[in-house]
């Protein structure tokens, strides 16, 4: 069975309760759901603030990503499958700001293997 493992979250704070690892791997295109408490400035939800790095090359990957405002959930998809046996890091940046205009606290980073 494929799996995707979460090795890690940025810091020992209380983000690793709110990542669910429930995660069954099939297509090698799995989309990550951030669920923001607030409503989001969408101007802010762009691949700039929010992203997936392979961690041994730093490399960027291409991805959509998809903002609804009914359930303040963001949506990260790979464009190309991840790679199996590859570790990658989601990247949430202090750069995503609240519609009031209030940045994320903490940068948040996940550090998974497909």
């Amino acid at each position: 069975m494929n799996l995707l493992e979460i090795e890690n979250l940025s810091d020992d704070t209380d983000t690793g309760h709110r990542v669910k690892q429930n995660l069954k791997f099939k297509t090698g295109k799995f989309i990550w759901r951030v669920r923001f408490t607030a409503p989001l400035n969408p101007a802010t939800v762009n691949n700039v603030n929010m992203f997936v790095t392979a961690e041994e090359s730093g490399s960027i990957l291409r991805t959509a990503i998809r903002y609804n405002s009914a359930t303040n959930e963001v949506e990260i998809e790979p464009l190309d499958p991840y790679a199996k046996n590859t570790a990658y890091i989601l990247n949430v940046t202090k750069n995503v700001r609240s519609k009031g205009g209030q940045n994320l606290k903490d940068e948040i980073k996940i550090k998974f293997i497909v």
